[in-house]
C-alpha cells in the first residue's frame, strides 16, 4: 500500500479548499494614456519610495503582487528575469502587495522580506498597508501590471506574456514587447490581453 510524506501530502480536500478561496478575477479595462498615480510607500527593507524615485528611468513597471497567490509564484521567476534583462536598458521594476494579510500571513512585511531576499528580486518591493494605492491605480488581482512610459504615461496594462501556467509555450513575451517599443519610441500595441490571477485581499 503507498505511503505518503507527510512534508509533502496534502490531502485532495486540502487543496480544493484553497484552491475554492482563490477568486479568479481579471485586470480592469483602464484608458491607456493616464499619469502614473503618485504614491509614498515604504519598501520591505524600511526604505521610502514615490514614483519621483525613478525621475531618470526611461520607462516604469509597477506590479502589484504577493506570496501566496499561484498565478503570481507561477510567472515569479520570469518577472525577476525580464527585471534583470531591462533594468540595464533602464527600465524600473517596482513591486506592490496591497493584500491584507490578516487571512494570508504569508503576505505579512515580513514573509514578504523574506522572499524578497531569497529570490533576490533586485527591485523596490512596496507595503502598500492602507490599499489606496491599489485603489488609486485600479488594481484588482495579483498579478496586476502596469508599463509606464517616459512621461510616465499608461503605455501597457495586460498579462506578462500568452502562458501564466507553462513558460516553455510562451510565444508571446507581450510585456517585453510592449517595453521594447517604449524604449524604441515606437507606439505600444493598443490591443493588449488582461492580466488574471486571485484578487486582491481587501480589508474587512
Amino acid at each position: 500500500m503507498a505511503t505518503h510524506d507527510s512534508r509533502f501530502f496534502c490531502p485532495r480536500r486540502t487543496v480544493l479548499r484553497y484552491w475554492m478561496s482563490m477568486v479568479l478575477l481579471h485586470s480592469e479595462n483602464i484608458e491607456l494614456g493616464q499619469p502614473a498615480p503618485p504614491f509614498n510607500l515604504k519598501s520591505v527593507d524600511g526604505q521610502n519610495f514615490t514614483m519621483d524615485s525613478f525621475k531618470s528611468a526611461k520607462a516604469v513597471v509597477v506590479l502589484f503582487i504577493c506570496n501566496h497567490c499561484p498565478y503570481v509564484v507561477a510567472i515569479e521567476d520570469r518577472i525577476l528575469q525580464l527585471h534583470r534583462e531591462y533594468h540595464r536598458k533602464g527600465v524600473q521594476f517596482v513591486g506592490i502587495c496591497s493584500n491584507d494579510p490578516t487571512d494570508y500571513p504569508e503576505d505579512s512585511p515580513e514573509n514578504l522580506r523574506k522572499r524578497w531576499l531569497e529570490k533576490d528580486y533586485g527591485f523596490p518591493y512596496l507595503i502598500d498597508d492602507t490599499q489606496q494605492v491599489a485603489k488609486a491605480f485600479g488594481a484588482v488581482c495579483t498579478p496586476d501590471i502596469y508599463a509606464y512610459d517616459g512621461a510616465r504615461r499608461l503605455a501597457y496594462h495586460g498579462r506578462l506574456d500568452d502562458n501564466w501556467k507553462q513558460p516553455d509555450f510562451v510565444k508571446q513575451r507581450e510585456l517585453a514587447q510592449a517595453l521594447d517599443a517604449m524604449l524604441a519610441g515606437t507606439p505600444v500595441d493598443p490591443v493588449q490581453n488582461a492580466s488574471m490571477g486571485c484578487s486582491i485581499k481587501w480589508k474587512k
